[in-house]
C-alpha cells in the first residue's frame, strides 16, 4: 500500500513539473529604454576669432577646442567639437583652408573616404545637397544603422574653406533607442547649417 502511494506521489509530481516545462512562455516584455530628459532648444552665437565662420549652435552645449594628447596647443585652432553633456554626444569640426596642397577636390575626397569607412555598418546611407545664397554649399550624408557615426556634413565656398563634421554618440545602446535623441541632435545640426555664413575677414587654420 505504502508503495503505491509513493508511486502515486511521484507521479503526479513528474506531471506537474511535465506541464510547467511545456507551458509556452509569456509574450517577451517591450524593451525598456533609457528616460532622456531634453532641454528647452534655444541657440547662441558662434563667432570665435580663430575660425572664419559664424553659425548658430544650443545653448545646452559646450565648444571645446580640439587639443594633442598632452593637453598643449591644439591640432588647429579652428579644430573644435561641439559637446553636448545631456546626451553625450559630440560633433566633430575640422577646418582647412583650400590650398595648393590642399585641394578641393581632396578635401571632399577625404571626407566622402571617412562617410564610406562609417557606411560599412550601416544599413543604408542618405546624401542630401546643401546649397545656399550666401557661398555656403556642400552635402550631409545620413547613415541608417548600427554606425558609429550617424550624421556627416561638410560645407565650402569651393576657393578657399572647408569645414567637415561629424556627429558621435559615446554609447553603445541600440540604435533604435537612441532615435529620438538623433533626431533632436539632427535639428541642431539642421540649424547650424540653416545659419552658417563664412567671415572672410578671419583667417583660419
Amino acid at each position: 500500500m505504502k508503495t503505491t502511494t509513493a508511486y502515486c506521489l511521484l507521479l503526479t509530481a513528474y506531471c506537474l513539473l511535465s506541464t510547467a516545462c511545456s507551458e509556452i512562455p509569456s509574450s517577451p516584455k517591450p524593451r525598456a529604454y533609457p528616460r532622456v530628459s531634453y532641454p528647452e532648444k534655444t541657440y547662441q552665437s558662434f563667432d570665435k576669432n580663430y575660425c572664419p565662420f559664424t553659425f548658430e549652435y544650443p545653448t545646452y552645449a559646450q565648444i571645446q577646442q580640439d587639443t594633442n594628447p598632452l593637453n598643449e596647443k591644439p591640432t588647429d585652432p579652428c579644430w573644435f567639437d561641439i559637446y553636448i553633456p545631456e546626451f553625450d554626444s559630440r560633433i566633430y569640426c575640422s577646418y582647412y583652408a583650400i590650398t595648393p596642397s590642399k585641394t578641393l577636390a581632396q578635401l571632399k575626397k577625404d571626407a566622402m573616404d571617412m562617410v564610406d569607412w562609417h557606411n560599412k555598418k550601416a544599413n543604408y546611407i542618405e546624401e542630401m545637397r546643401i546649397r545656399k545664397p550666401n557661398q555656403v554649399s556642400g552635402y550631409a550624408f545620413i547613415l541608417d544603422g548600427p554606425a558609429a557615426s550617424p550624421m556627416q556634413f561638410y560645407l565650402t565656398d569651393s576657393t578657399n574653406h572647408f569645414l567637415r563634421c561629424a556627429l558621435y554618440f559615446n554609447t553603445t545602446v541600440n540604435p533604435d533607442s537612441m532615435a529620438p535623441v538623433y533626431e533632436f541632435v539632427k535639428a541642431d545640426i539642421q540649424k547650424m547649417i540653416d545659419t552658417f555664413e563664412w567671415e572672410d575677414g578671419k583667417i583660419g587654420g
